[in-house]
């Protein structure tokens, strides 16, 4: 018995000390993998791995990360270098810049941050960022940055199907000669299930306890309680979709007084899942030509025209299928009284034939809004007077005791607002 045991014994060690061979082999596949999906899925983020130095009980890994500006399609190559650790169920990577977090002589952290990559053999990953203090100034220009230490954790699973994402920065504070920010208590939670393409379904929380605006010669304004909330739902099992996106602030203070809560809503309902997932990539790869290519070209024409095509079909076709957007809430509370309102926009669902004859998205639209807001905010603020003054001249705000009101309706092309029609231009 005593025999078996010990044979039990060694047989487990063997398994023990061969198992990370197996596991580092793997982890240098999900990493390539990752590397491609990534790479493929979008282009502002750009993975490149230079070189994979895999040995028994760990690897070493180099490589460049490059960061294109959506704004104006500047990169930005950062070189980083990875040690990883294999075990028995998975690995660890540790990330880090080749050239170290700060510039040389920088002394923006109190302690070094850390990036780490925890892996199992099962299809799971957590990728955390532990953020120290920061402390960044900028003589030059008489800027500065400071912050606490923060975490931002993300867990994928289900082979990359479910992803949640926490971050957690209890306090910012960025200051210019011009002005001086301070967000207290940031914190992000989401929840996100793969559907289908590149379509998502989950829940989304933030919440900031406040975040408050001084500036040299101007009272300091401050808003309180600000949260957001987003929610994708899947229905008709699976092929429709419902998306609401929500926010809200409890207090705007301004020259020491309150004003709230404040709220608004944005809302997608009944999207054919297909038709957006078409639409929202065609986009992207849209974006990513402008981007990308070089100015000029015929064949850079041709392949920004192709892509422009397949915006258009996309969205004919998400139109095709029904749907309803717009704003069903909004809600300021102002010193001198409440602002209201809500507007949506909507297309029915056509049968085949009627999708075959269908010349443009907005022969079938139809949509409403409403707003309604204190002829006090009007008379007592020149901005606002000045912005709503050409609606006023033109009757689409019109007085209602002491309010001014707008009415709109649209239907074949034409708006009636507040009794006037107005034919709406052939746009798309």
């Amino acid at each position: 018995m005593k025999a078996k045991w010990i044979a039990a014994g060694v047989g487990v060690l063997i398994v023990a000390g061969i198992t990370p061979w197996g596991v580092g082999y793997v982890t240098e596949q999900q990493w390539g993998q990752v590397t491609h999906e990534l790479n493929q899925s979008q282009s502002f983020v750009q993975l490149r791995t230079d070189d994979y130095q895999r040995g028994f009980f760990g690897a070493r890994i180099t490589g460049t990360v490059t960061l294109m500006n959506p704004e104006n399609g500047e990169s930005y190559p950062v070189e980083y270098q990875a040690s990883v650790t294999h075990g028995i169920t998975g690995s660890y990577m540790d990330f880090e810049p080749v050239s170290g977090w700060a510039p040389e002589d920088a002394d923006w952290f109190h302690e070094q941050p850390r990036l780490t990559l925890e892996s199992r053999l099962w299809g799971t990953a957590v990728l955390e960022l532990e953020a120290p203090a920061i402390a960044i100034n900028n003589s030059a220009s008489g800027e500065s940055l400071r912050t606490s230490g923060g975490i931002v954790r993300v867990e994928v699973s289900d082979a990359g199907e479910q992803v949640k994402a926490l971050a957690v920065w209890p306090q910012l504070r960025f200051t210019a000669p011009e002005m001086t920010l301070r967000a207290d208590d940031f914190r992000l939670e989401q929840n996100m299930a793969h559907l289908q393409g590149d379509v998502w379904t989950g829940l989304m929380e933030a919440s900031l306890a406040t975040v408050a605006l001084t500036a040299p010669g101007m009272p300091p304004v401050t808003i309180e309680g600000l949260q957001m909330r987003s929610s994708t739902e899947a229905k008709a099992s699976g092929q429709r979709l419902d998306s609401r996106l929500s926010a809200a602030a409890e207090k705007l203070r301004y020259e020491d007084k309150g004003y709230g809560p404040h709220k608004l809503v944005f809302a997608l309902e009944n999207l054919d899942v297909a038709s957006w997932g078409r639409l929202t990539t065609s986009m992207a790869e849209l974006q990513t030509l402008a981007l990308t290519q070089d100015q000029g070209g015929r064949e850079a024409f041709e392949q920004q025209i192709a892509a422009m095509e397949k915006v258009s079909r996309a969205a004919r076709d998400l139109a095709a299928a029904g749907f309803t957007a717009g704003f069903p809430e909004l809600v300021l509370n102002t010193p001198e009284g409440k602002v209201t309102g809500s507007a949506s926009i909507s297309h029915p669902e056509l049968t085949d034939d009627q999708k075959a004859e269908m010349l443009m998205v907005m022969q079938r639209l139809t949509g409403k809004m409403d707003l309604s807001l204190p002829a006090r905010l009007v008379e007592k603020y020149p901005m606002v007077r000045m912005q709503l003054a050409p609606l006023i001249k033109q009757g689409l705000l019109v007085p209602e005791g002491d309010r001014l009101v707008l009415a709109a309706r649209l239907s074949d092309m034409v708006v009636d607002v507040n009794g006037q029609e107005v034919p709406v231009p052939p746009l798309f």
